[in-house]
């Protein structure tokens, strides 16, 4: 029988900025990507969820629910600074660690040993052990709490962390899967969002317990194939592996800006930013690409996309700059329509050869061009 855990860390984001600032800590600090205009929320302490604060929310309706929160634009860098020690500190317990995203992971400890005691039982004793000893950790070389969930497989790891937020610790046994699954909403389950709920509220069906008596017939029949995950999800039955490699379909960011655009030089400058961040994070991962496409999104929500693929992958951000101007310039209709959005993406992804990776990144390539460029337009 497999031992997974899941671990989340509470409020990240927010949790980092009190770290950095003691001074903030134990306030409704709320941090979010744009403090004007349409930011939304990306992350809200505890304290300020009490208001009804909520991560995606926009920061004008958080203002209103809590107008005496400490508002802070998001810090990414130092995000993913602090995200690379929780992910070594974890690898240090068993290299089968799947992140997530930044500020959460599955580790598979079933076979795991510990360096003091030998080879832990393989039972929920030796898990359960694990567990608190990831939560001791991040706390005492982190200074942040994370809620912990241990169960037989990655669904019922992930919801036993998620029922005793924050610094929560949980463990869900096979024989305590059906009374914690019972009563819980059918959000719950991987993949159900929105328009999933809304079809299983007309079938009469509200919790994860009242899915039990629906055959799986019906339900692939209905569903599809996500019928049959809907099926064995409800009873706990989920035979997903820990994946400790992957590899990444594609890197992109967008923006949205503050108001409608239709000025090119801003357009071009913030599209010029995105494609820097994004070239940065393709070196990071040691890829190169081969697919370059821009999105935009003009003031009445339509939304289109340009790609080009090359012969060669590039990592050069002069390379990937050229072809996404040219994309926004000669194949986006701008002329008197206001933009609302804009980003950039890279697909076709290809490993860098090893003997390339220690090149540098390449210090300012397009911006001074990309600036020329725009006065003539």
């Amino acid at each position: 029988m497999r031992k997974i855990i899941h671990v989340d860390m509470d409020a990240f984001f927010a949790s980092v900025e009190e770290l950095d600032n003691p001074t903030i800590r134990g306030k409704a600090v709320i941090v979010c990507g744009g403090l004007t205009g349409r930011g939304v929320v990306s992350s809200a302490a505890y304290e300020a969820r009490k208001f009804g604060v909520k991560s995606a929310m926009p920061v004008f309706r958080a203002r209103k629910l809590c107008p005496h929160g400490i508002f802070l634009e998001g810090r990414m860098e130092r995000y993913m600074e602090v995200s690379l020690q929780l992910m070594r500190i974890l690898k240090d317990f068993t290299p089968l660690v799947e992140p997530v995203s930044v500020d959460e992971a599955f580790l598979d400890v079933t076979e795991v040993a510990s360096a003091s005691d030998g080879l832990l039982p393989k039972d929920f004793a030796g898990a359960e052990e694990v567990g608190r000893q990831i939560k001791e950790r991040i706390k005492g070389e982190m200074g942040l709490t994370a809620s912990v969930g241990v169960a037989t497989n990655k669904f019922l790891a992930k919801v036993a962390s998620g029922r005793r937020k924050p610094d929560g610790f949980m463990v869900i046994t096979e024989e305590e899967k059906e009374r914690v699954l019972k009563d819980l909403p059918v959000s719950e389950i991987l993949g159900v969002g929105r328009v999933m709920e809304k079809a299983l509220q007309e079938m009469g069906i509200h919790t994860i317990g009242q899915l039990w008596p629906v055959s799986l017939a019906e339900l692939v029949e209905r569903f599809g194939k996500f019928g049959r995950s809907l099926y064995y999800l409800s009873k706990g039955v989920d035979d997903t592996p820990v994946v400790t490699e992957w590899e990444p379909k594609s890197v992109g960011r967008s923006s949205t800006f503050e108001r409608d655009i239709k000025d090119l030089r801003v357009i071009r400058r913030q599209l010029y930013d995105l494609t820097e961040d994004v070239v940065r994070q393709l070196k990071e991962m040691d890829l190169r690409a081969k697919t370059i496409t821009i999105k935009v999104r003009y003031s009445n929500f339509q939304t289109i996309t340009r790609s080009i693929t090359i012969g060669t992958p590039a990592d050069l951000l002069s390379t990937i700059w050229h072809h996404a101007d040219i994309l926004l310039r000669e194949r986006v209709e701008l002329k008197e329509r206001a933009v609302r959005l804009v980003g950039v993406s890279l697909s076709n992804l290809v490993q860098t050869p090893a003997v390339e990776q220690l090149h540098l990144f390449e210090e300012g390539a397009g911006l001074e061009e990309a600036s020329t460029e725009s006065s003539k337009h």
